[in-house]
């Protein structure tokens, strides 16, 4: 959709159709009077929830709204309010006015629900914007008028505190480039055998990819929306198609079997009323006053408004959730405001000339910010917790909807799912009189099948679940294995990508050794790796006073860089280790990266204060923040000298320590280093300053964690080394599988200033006779020599490996490695920091083969 779209046509009437409505409703009584359980009930209920149109041009409408089903609000201040634009829009302008037909409908009321089958109401599509909807009624407590959003809808263009759209999803669907996708799909489930009872299998289950890049949208994407990452992904397969050379930085993106993008739910926005309130959609006054509750009803009569449109700006790593409108993307990232967007990247990805790259969505269901309890009524919450607020799984109505958005959610495309915070999905059980974890609904997410076409699949399934966290000492008791022993064919993250990983201090392997144990014993079914979203902040909040390893580089941010993209840690995770490795592109990029979030006038000067040290001190370089085109707004404010800006985020982390959050007293205590302000003195603050300062620092922030600000980090070498690692393991799929014959093994090596990992592994015993010889060449033997950190060590790979008295071929090495083969016959190697081999032993029988 774009400037000088198709403008819309004339509304029709928007009116509830009885015939149609009374059919809802005799459906809905059915459900409601059969035997079925009370969450099987909910189940039913939720499909049909929300808006869906029909090609014909019916719209059926439903809402669940125990909070009105007290009868104390009369049914006509009760009503669905419908605005459909008069005008075409443009997507890309930050605000406008357009005009709006306004209409309203009183829906059936049955039960806790209220139904409709509406007429009238268009749908959007890729060019045009649909009619906007939300209920609203008066309320009997305080005569002011509330809404009521729809929580399930799959397009909120102007944010989640305006109103949703209604879609035209059939379309959308077959519209998408990728059909040929699930054609296959279907024609593959066709071929498959019958089980022993004589019965087709009806769905797909999708297999875990080979390895997983992590991205986030907004600093990922050249132009920071999803369309930008189409547009990037759609370059690199017209390059590989025709033989073209890569970048290093597009080399950074190439030989994945699946990409994983942080959540794209709506976030956290700017409160109505706050300093930061960016109210995305807002009625003139004189619009507003005909919402007048001393009329017949809430609206007085339907009529032609104007409304001010803004684009929605949000920044955020994603995290912060609000579960409402949970099935449609975060407007934020989206540069059409089109639900296209996502599905055009979904197809892209999936028509990759060298295969379908399979797309993971990053699924946050356990918690919600605490601005969801303006969202959501009363029976989604169960209390506030450390991210804000616990959701009620346990109610039955709350369990089927979230089940029922994630349906709707990942039926956009996804082959896959990753559930973030196993550990969070708690609640009292009052039969045990115990907090128990929610393992059915964990499961249950797993269990639920998506349908586009003829094609019906089950998602592959990823659980980050880390119990007991945050209990003391959770870090050393977590098995990792909790979900997986459940769900045997789900994978889990383990403890060496889930925990507060920090390796740019010394000796940080020789400390994890006994994880790295069990990696080898029991990771088949883990995500492995070392940086993610998560660690690679982690490793900026290590105190500077603290043993870093100075051997990864002269300075903090060349440290924290060669720290998470390492050669020994790529060649242990994808050259030996089982499991399922995953990469973050932030550290194959050498990109910054935090926790930001533009919206929070609350605590956006705590997270500044916590984040920001580490952040400045970890990840830019005084060359880098002298760049002209990042922190700009920082620099208006004064800050135009790096260590004038460090000293004053010194400050106000000490003084959000000493007033325990007291922003007034904050105010005094950072005044002695406030910037100079265009006259030269400093600038007097107070707590609108503050507030300004942070939400500054926090876009600046973002502005400077897009990876293609940093293409000049990339090293040629070094992403050649790490795709001829991904490389490696796809040639030897076999890696995947737990470390199990009686000759394989990892060892360790260890001085006080050193640590060495070796170790050797064969490919499984094949049923051929011919497979129980090693031979140079055939990829059934590993060796991996990895210099994890310290000190250089000279080593000898006949005293590594004494039963390996044939020699060796060199597979891979790291960069800046060059081995002789004297070295491969036994003569020394020194090995730096950070260095590592990939062998291969020469001519070898195993152990107790004929």
């Amino acid at each position: 959709m774009s400037e000088g779209s198709r403008s819309p046509v004339s509304p029709t009437p928007v009116a509830l159709e009885a015939g149609p409505t009374a059919e809802l409703l005799a459906w809905a009584a059915a459900i409601e009077s059969s035997d079925a359980t009370t969450l099987e009930k909910a189940r039913h209920f939720a499909t049909r929830l929300g808006a869906h149109w029909q090609p014909g041009g019916l719209t059926t409408i439903g809402f669940w709204t125990p909070e009105l089903a007290r009868d104390l609000i009369q049914p006509r201040n009760i009503l669905l309010e419908v605005f459909t634009p008069l005008e075409s829009m443009d997507p890309r302008r930050p605000e406008q006015t357009v005009r709006f037909q306004r209409d309203a409908v009183q829906l059936e009321k049955q039960g806790d629900y209220r139904w409709g089958v509406v007429s009238g109401l268009r749908a959007g599509d890729a060019d045009t914007i649909g009619s906007l909807y939300w209920l609203r009624y008066l309320s009997p407590d305080s005569n002011d008028v509330r809404v009521v959003g729809d929580p399930l809808a799959v397009s909120y263009p102007f944010g989640v505190q305006a109103p949703a759209e209604v879609y035209d999803l059939e379309g959308l669907q077959q519209r998408r480039a990728d059909r040929a996708y699930y054609e296959a799909m279907a024609a593959e489930l066709a071929t498959q055998p019958v089980d022993e009872h004589g019965s087709s299998p009806s769905v797909v289950e999708i297999p875990a990819p080979g390895n997983i890049l992590q991205l986030h949208v907004r600093t990922a994407s050249p132009n920071s929306y999803i369309s930008g990452l189409t547009a990037l992904f759609q370059e690199l397969a017209g390059k590989v198609r025709t033989g073209l050379p890569l970048t290093p930085a597009e080399t950074n993106l190439v030989g994945y079997d699946a990409v994983q993008l942080l959540p794209i739910e709506p976030n956290v926005e700017p409160r109505a009323g706050t300093a930061d309130d960016d109210d995305t959609f807002s009625l003139r006054p004189d619009d507003e006053s005909s919402l007048d509750p001393e009329t017949e009803g809430i609206l007085s009569t339907p009529g032609r408004v104007k409304v001010r449109l803004r684009r929605p700006q949000l920044q955020n790593w994603g995290y912060d959730v609000l579960i409402f409108g949970g099935a449609a993307t975060n407007p934020a990232l989206l540069e059409t405001l089109r639900p296209d967007e996502l599905v055009d990247f979904v197809a892209e990805l999936h028509n990759f000339p060298t295969g379908p790259i399979r797309l993971i969505y990053d699924l946050v269901y356990g918690h919600a910010d605490n601005q969801a309890a303006d969202l959501l009524n009363g029976r989604y919450l169960k209390g506030p917790n450390m991210y804000g607020q616990d959701m009620n799984h346990q109610n039955p109505v709350v369990r089927a909807i979230l089940l029922e958005m994630q349906r709707r959610k990942v039926n956009t495309g996804a082959d896959g799912i990753r559930i973030d915070g196993g550990q969070d999905f708690k609640y009292f059980n009052p039969l045990s009189e115990r907090v128990e974890y929610d393992d059915p609904y964990l499961l249950a997410m797993g269990d639920l099948v998506q349908e586009i076409g003829p094609a019906r699949w089950r998602p592959f399934v990823i659980y980050e679940d880390g119990r007991p966290w945050p209990a003391e000492g959770w870090e050393e008791i977590s098995t990792y294995r909790d979900l997986v022993d459940l769900r045997p064919d789900a994978y889990q993250w383990g403890p060496l990508i889930f925990a507060h990983n920090t390796p740019a201090l010394q000796g940080f392997w020789a400390h994890r050794w006994r994880r790295v144990c069990e990696m080898m014993k029991f990771g088949s079914r883990w995500v492995t790796g070392c940086g993610n979203h998560d660690t690679l902040r982690r490793g900026t909040q290590v105190a500077a006073t603290q043993a870093i390893n100075l051997r990864l580089g002269s300075t903090l941010p060349d440290v924290l860089a060669n720290a998470y993209d390492n050669p020994a840690i790529g060649a242990l995770n994808y050259g030996f280790a089982p499991g399922l490795p995953m990469d973050f592109i932030h550290c194959l990029m050498r990109a910054p990266w935090g926790f930001f979030r533009n919206t929070d006038d609350r605590y956006g000067v705590k997270v500044v204060a916590e984040e920001g040290p580490g952040f400045l001190n970890w990840q830019i370089s005084p060359e880098q923040f002298h760049d002209p085109s990042l922190f700009s707004t920082l620099k208006q404010l004064g800050f135009t000298e790096f260590d004038a800006l460090r000293q004053f985020l010194a400050a106000l982390g000490e003084a959000i320590a000493t007033t325990d959050y007291d922003l007034e007293r904050m105010v005094a205590a950072c005044q002695s280093v406030a910037p100079a302000d265009a006259d030269g003195d400093a600038t007097v603050l107070d707590v609108a300053w503050l507030k300004a300062f942070s939400r500054r620092f926090m876009e600046d922030m973002h502005a400077a964690c897009n990876i293609w600000r940093h293409e000049d980090r990339v090293e040629p070498v070094q992403a050649n080394f790490n795709l001829a690692l991904r490389q490696f393991r796809r040639a030897r799929p076999w890696l995947g599988e737990n470390l199990a014959g009686s000759d394989d093994r990892l060892d360790l090596l260890t001085t006080p200033t050193t640590t060495i990992f070796y170790g050797l592994r064969r490919a499984p015993l094949q049923a051929e006779p011919a497979a129980s010889q090693v031979t140079s060449g055939d990829g059934s033997a590993v060796a991996l020599v990895a210099h994890m950190g310290g000190e250089a060590m000279a080593i000898r790979l006949p005293e590594l490996f004494p039963d390996q008295t044939a020699g060796w071929n060199l597979l891979l090495g790291s960069p800046g490695l060059e081995i002789s083969g004297d070295q491969l016959l036994g003569a020394p190697i020194t090995l730096e920091d950070s260095q590592a081999l990939l062998l291969e032993p020469l001519a070898t029988a195993r152990s107790g083969d004929p």
